[in-house]
C-alpha cells in the first residue's frame, strides 16, 4: 500500500489496485465501496507516476453529488500520500467534461464564442412550445393512432388533457436518440426522405426537433445532449 495509507483491503478491492493501464470492468453492487475504492485508486496513479506530465486521471461520473464525493475521497487520499491535492486528477460529470471540450474553442463546432447552456427546466419550456405548435398546425395529425370509436368527450379529454404531454414525451426520445446518433434536423430529414413508406410519428419528431433546434438556435444555446454530440463532434474534428 502506498506511503502514509495503513489500510486494509479485501481481496477483490487489493485486485482492483493492481491496476496501471488498458481496460478494466468493475461490477459491484450499491454500498460496496466503489467510489471509495476507484479514489483510492485514482490517487495511487497519481502517486506512483504512472502519468506523463501532459496527462491526468480523469474521473466522469452522473450526477454532481458524485463530482464532489470524488473529488474529496482522491483529496484525502493524495494528502495522506504526502502529495498536493487538487492536482494530477479532474472529476466531471459526462456533461461537465463535455464542456470542458467544447467552451475552448466553440466556433469547431460551429457555436458562437459567447453560447449559453439551457437548463432542463428551459429545455423543457422550449420542447412543450415546439410539442404545442405542432398540435395546432396539424389538428387531427394523430387521429390514426385512436381508437375509433371513442366518445365526443373521451376525444376532448384526450385533445386537451393527454394528447399534448403524449407528443411532448415522444418528441423528447425523439430528439435525443437522433443528437445520440450525430443527427442533425437536417439530416434527419434526408434520411426521411428517402424512405418510400409513411412514417407519421417520425415526420412529427422531425418537425418538432427542427423547432426545438431552431429555437436553440435563435438563442445562440444549446441543450445537454448537444453538449455530448458537439464534444464528440469536436475531438473528431481536432483528430
Amino acid at each position: 500500500m502506498s506511503a502514509g495509507l495503513d489500510i486494509q483491503l479485501r481481496p477483490a478491492q487489493r485486485k482492483i489496485l493492481e491496476y496501471t493501464r488498458g481496460w478494466m470492468g468493475i461490477s459491484a453492487v450499491p454500498g460496496s465501496g466503489k467510489t471509495w475504492t476507484l479514489s483510492l485508486l485514482a490517487a495511487q496513479i497519481i502517486a506512483q507516476s504512472h502519468l506523463r506530465p501532459d496527462q491526468e486521471v480523469l474521473v466522469v461520473t452522473l450526477v454532481n453529488s458524485a463530482v464532489e464525493n470524488f473529488n474529496r475521497r482522491v483529496s484525502t487520499f493524495i494528502q495522506a500520500m504526502g502529495l498536493l491535492p487538487n492536482l494530477g486528477y479532474r472529476v466531471r460529470t459526462l456533461h461537465g467534461l463535455a464542456h470542458d471540450i467544447v467552451r475552448p474553442r466553440p466556433a469547431l463546432v460551429g457555436l458562437d464564442e459567447n453560447f449559453q447552456i439551457v437548463d432542463e427546466r428551459e429545455s423543457e419550456s422550449i420542447l412543450n412550445e415546439a410539442a404545442q405548435s405542432w398540435l395546432r398546425s396539424h389538428p387531427g395529425g394523430l387521429d390514426g393512432f385512436l381508437s375509433s370509436d371513442l366518445d365526443e368527450r373521451s376525444r376532448a379529454r384526450i385533445d386537451h388533457a393527454e394528447l399534448p404531454k403524449l407528443v411532448q414525451d415522444i418528441a423528447l426520445a425523439f430528439i435525443r436518440t437522433a443528437k445520440a446518433q450525430q443527427l442533425t434536423p437536417v439530416l434527419l430529414r434526408k434520411r426521411l426522405d428517402s424512405f418510400q413508406v409513411p412514417l407519421p410519428l417520425a415526420e412529427m419528431g422531425c418537425s418538432i426537433y427542427s423547432d426545438y433546434q431552431r429555437a436553440l438556435n435563435y438563442r445562440a444555446s444549446v441543450d445537454f445532449d448537444d453538449l455530448v454530440r458537439l464534444a464528440l463532434q469536436a475531438l473528431r474534428t481536432n483528430g
